[in-house]
């Protein structure tokens, strides 16, 4: 029920938010404001579910030591996409033609901040965090990081090794990230740097949706696997590598943290456990 409860009330937030950001169709300052008021109200529907249905304050999206927590992901998630990106283009599969535009940067900040927060507090914040608490971390991150692949197979340009890719590079990896730190604000920050990196930065595809040209106006060519074709660079298996890289790190640092949940654990207290 609690989880049942929690997935509703954020999903009915993030569905009106998303459909305000969309119907303005990529107004730079409109999108810019709306993404970040709507990823502000998706927090904020979070929060208030947790309390009313866990009796508990929501820690994992406390505003002390959020933007420290933010700023870690950030450089991880950047950090990454600069490398899969500067290996795709030592490979002939990447090239930059000239300069994008700051305007089509500044929508895709704000549908960013929409979009992650979104996908992060609904398969993160909920589905994650609750299922482990039943099934334990392992289970839970397998489950979760298929469901949040199979979502992208709704995207423009979608293909089933994409959101194979997608479940491993991502959902995995920011399941792990989350079950390393129990900290919303790091996955949520690692989500954000990997998708403006992509899109606000290198001007490439982010999953298979199209959206404006960012600061650089990048081209992918060459094999599928090399540049993710239509479906950008996410579905590059440097991109998969990168992720899996990643995931190992995050779960080695949570086991040493002693952050995994045990199969068959019963209760919340997954939630609490220290960063």
């Amino acid at each position: 029920m609690r989880l049942l409860v929690q997935l509703g009330a954020v999903a009915v937030a993030a569905f009106a938010g998303s459909a305000v950001v969309q119907a303005v169709n990529w107004n730079t300052p409109l999108t810019l404001v709306l993404g970040f008021a709507a990823a502000a109200l998706v927090l904020y529907v979070y929060a208030f579910a947790v309390r009313k249905t866990e009796r508990r304050a929501p820690d994992e999206i406390a505003l002390k030591g959020a933007g420290p927590a933010f700023g870690r992901g950030l450089s991880i998630g950047t950090g990454m996409f600069a490398a899969v990106i500067l290996n795709i283009a030592f490979l002939g599969g990447y090239e930059v033609r000239g300069w994008g535009s700051v305007s089509g940067a500044l929508a895709l900040l704000g549908f960013t901040a929409a979009a992650v927060v979104v996908e992060e507090v609904l398969f993160r914040g909920v589905l994650f965090r609750i299922v482990e608490g039943r099934i334990g971390t392992w289970a839970s991150l397998v489950l979760t990081g298929v469901l949040f692949g199979a979502a992208h197979l709704f995207n423009t340009h979608a293909t089933l090794w994409g959101a194979i890719a997608i479940a491993v590079e991502a959902g995995f990896m920011l399941a792990a990230v989350y079950a390393a730190t129990r900290n919303l604000w790091v996955p949520i920050g690692v989500h954000f740097g990997w998708n403006f990196a992509q899109g606000g930065i290198f001007g490439t595809t982010i999953s298979g949706t199209d959206a404006p040209e960012g600061l650089l106006d990048g081209v992918t060519s060459g094999p599928y696997l090399l540049s993710g074709g239509d479906f950008g660079p996410e579905a590059s298996a440097y991109s998969v590598l990168a992720g899996v890289v990643v995931t190992v790190v995050f779960l080695w640092i949570a086991r040493r943290r002693g952050t995994i949940v045990p199969a068959r654990r019963r209760g919340s207290d997954a939630t609490t456990l220290a960063a």
